[in-house]
């Protein structure tokens, strides 16, 4: 465990390839249940350049009418598909906390896709922290702190480590500079997914 700042850990190559792999093939098939598609920007309707899903109880979401957290896919209206139970593992043994997560978003990156500074701060209680995981190419991850303007750090993140932020990190500002193409043969097609498990309620 590599802690970067307070609050903030870093597990590297916490999932083995065996393991990446049957949590990729699990995805596989909880994305035909709940499609990725491209949220867009509150007000503007500018899209991301990141295709999101969600599965558990809730999943968040960005539209023209804002962010929030809602039980059901935007686009199909069916409910998010439950969370494996792989990621359930990770939180038990990574993120200590009590409360289980009720929200996993899925984000996927191709090589062209960025994520701006930003912080998470649309779940209702601020005590439980965020457990990342990434599967697939690596990425260069900016991180800083409770403002903007506050000075900032990158590491990369590869397939299979898992980053946990909460505490004093919890509404820390970060985000994706660039993904890292051909750093990785999991996916096909190539590039990357992050998943981020929440206390959304």
């Amino acid at each position: 465990m590599l802690l970067l700042k307070p609050g903030l850990r870093l597990y590297k190559a916490a999932l083995d390839r065996a393991a990446q792999e049957a949590l990729r093939d699990e995805l596989r098939d909880l994305l035909r249940e709940a499609p990725l598609f491209h949220p867009t920007m509150p007000r503007s309707g500018k899209p991301f350049s990141v295709r999101m899903s969600n599965c558990g109880p809730l999943g968040w979401i960005s539209d023209i009418s804002g962010y929030r957290y809602q039980a059901h896919h935007p686009e199909t209206g069916r409910p998010w598909p439950p969370m494996p139970e792989c990621l359930r593992g990770l939180w038990r043994a990574y993120a200590g906390c009590d409360l289980a997560p009720d929200a996993c978003l899925i984000n996927f990156y191709d090589e062209q896709a960025r994520m701006g500074a930003h912080q998470d701060r649309d779940e209702a209680d601020f005590s439980a922290p965020i457990l990342s995981v990434s599967l697939g190419d690596s990425c260069r991850f900016r991180y800083g702190g409770e403002n903007r303007r506050d000075p900032s750090d990158s590491l990369r993140l590869d397939s299979g480590d898992v980053l946990v932020f909460g505490g004093p990190a919890r509404l820390m500002f970060h985000g994706v500079d660039r993904i890292l193409p051909k750093t990785s043969t999991l996916l096909d097609p190539p590039g990357r997914i992050n998943l981020t498990l929440r206390r959304a309620k």
